[in-house]
């Protein structure tokens, strides 16, 4: 795939002889001959990388420079300085340029440049498919059992059609997150998988997050912003709990969905994203769309492939793999030696329900990692006499077994228990606790 560059230069006899060069190296090559071209061009596509000549009629590309990061982190800059002006060089390396060109800019100079940011954006771009690759595998088991093969096997037929777009409806913890990974890995060349929570966006920012906003749309939008929307161009979308999305941005979702286009948050010139979309959710949306709070039409468009997850209950051949393979998982993370599961532990495996799917299994062998001393897992957590001692207690509860703990990891797992009670929904178990979100965030230990 050709490298996009953006070649910001006030000099139009050496831009058109420059831009001409680069375009015969195989660069896809645009040109801006000042500021204010640069922020309409950025508006308008993403460069993989910037040419940007400091001086400019309507500004100073060095003060620019950090403005255009912000925007586009991803996005390699070369700074060209005047001859000489050492000064600015390092100024322009130590604010986030990548190189720097003294002028005359020499054409093979700038192009062999030019070939070697191209070749660092190549890398970075095989480094994170590599990365998202290996999460994916990771966390992936081959199913035993016949309900999860022929998911599997949906799977692999829907990849064939790269846009349409599918809904993955699924318990609590069954793994939608895993499907949607699997079903990304199995196009080889594309772009990345962006994973959003709908139910972790406040509504005032989530248009704002999933399609970007222009510079000044609102009071904090001091630099313009990809959406990612945008960064998915390419890939793989994946909106987890759907069914949270305010019903004005659902409109904006449906029209995207049926034509690729979108506007920026204050923006408006039309941009167009490839990236697949991906929804998955909790809810009986057909019963969201009875009640009002989920469109119609965007329930039938996400619905083009829809693929239930079964719950572990329904999969029990795959019970015992997946408890094995979490175990290894977690003993590497935990810094634990390798350690084995019980005959007991393995038959409380079997007879266990697991109401809270795989995220359950994983939380019971977690625990057990820590809390467990002796030489095999017995997972007593989920022997009867370790659960509710009547029918009496409610199953609901929020117990803390073992010996005392510290109040901080006391109040970390009553968070996750709300959370686990309002099923994932973020911004509901923080309105329940009576806290402000990112103080939710910061008590579940995500920030």
């Amino acid at each position: 795939m050709s490298t996009s560059l953006l070649l910001v230069d006030d000099d139009r006899t050496f831009s058109s002889l420059a831009a001409s060069v680069l375009s015969q190296e195989g660069f896809q090559v645009r040109t801006a001959r000042s500021l204010h071209e640069t922020r309409a061009a950025l508006a308008r596509e993403a460069p993989d990388l910037v040419i940007l000549d400091r001086r400019l009629p309507d500004g100073d590309g060095l003060s620019f420079l950090p403005e255009l990061r912000a925007q586009l982190p991803g996005t390699v800059v070369l700074m060209v300085t005047a001859h000489g002006d050492i000064a600015s060089a390092v100024e322009a390396i130590k604010a986030g340029a990548r190189d720097y060109l003294a002028k005359p800019v020499e054409l093979d100079d700038l192009v062999l440049r030019a070939r070697r940011a191209a070749q660092d954006v190549q890398l970075q771009e095989r480094l994170r498919r590599a990365e998202s690759a290996l999460e994916g595998r990771r966390r992936l088991l081959a199913p035993r059992s016949p309900v999860m093969q022929s998911t599997m096997q949906m799977l692999e037929r829907i990849a064939t059609s790269p846009r349409s777009p599918v809904l993955i409806q699924g318990e609590t913890g069954a793994g939608k997150e895993v499907l949607a990974r699997q079903l990304h890995l199995l196009r080889a060349e594309q772009g990345p998988f962006v994973h959003v929570n709908c139910a972790a966006l406040p509504d005032t920012l989530v248009e704002s997050e999933l399609f970007g906003h222009e510079r000044g749309s609102f009071t904090d939008a001091r630099t313009a912003r990809r959406g990612l929307v945008e960064v998915a161009n390419g890939g793989l979308l994946f909106l987890d709990e759907v069914g949270e999305l305010p019903l004005a941005l659902q409109a904006k979702l449906l029209t995207f969905l049926d034509k690729g286009a979108f506007r920026r948050l204050g923006g408006s010139s039309e941009l167009t994203s490839s990236a697949r979309v991906v929804a998955a959710t909790n809810r009986d949306l057909t019963q969201e769309v009875s009640a009002g709070r989920f469109r119609e039409d965007l329930y039938f468009r996400l619905s083009v492939f829809k693929v239930e997850v079964p719950p572990l209950r329904a999969r029990r051949e795959d019970v015992l793999p997946l408890a094995e393979s979490l175990v290894a998982e977690l003993c590497a993370e935990l810094g634990h030696r390798p350690v084995a599961l019980s005959a007991a532990a393995r038959a409380r495996l079997e007879r266990y329900p697991f109401p809270g799917n795989v995220r359950e299994l994983r939380n019971v062998i977690e625990r057990a990692l820590v809390l467990e001393s002796g030489p095999t897992l017995e997972l007593e957590s989920l022997s009867p006499g370790s659960q509710s001692p009547s029918s009496t207690v409610d199953p609901t509860a929020f117990v803390v077994s073992g010996p005392p703990r510290p109040l901080d990891e006391v109040e970390r797992l009553y968070v996750r228990h709300v959370l686990d009670r309002m099923e994932g929904r973020r911004m509901d178990a923080s309105r329940v606790l009576g806290i402000s979100y990112p103080t939710f965030l910061r008590r579940l230990g995500e920030e």
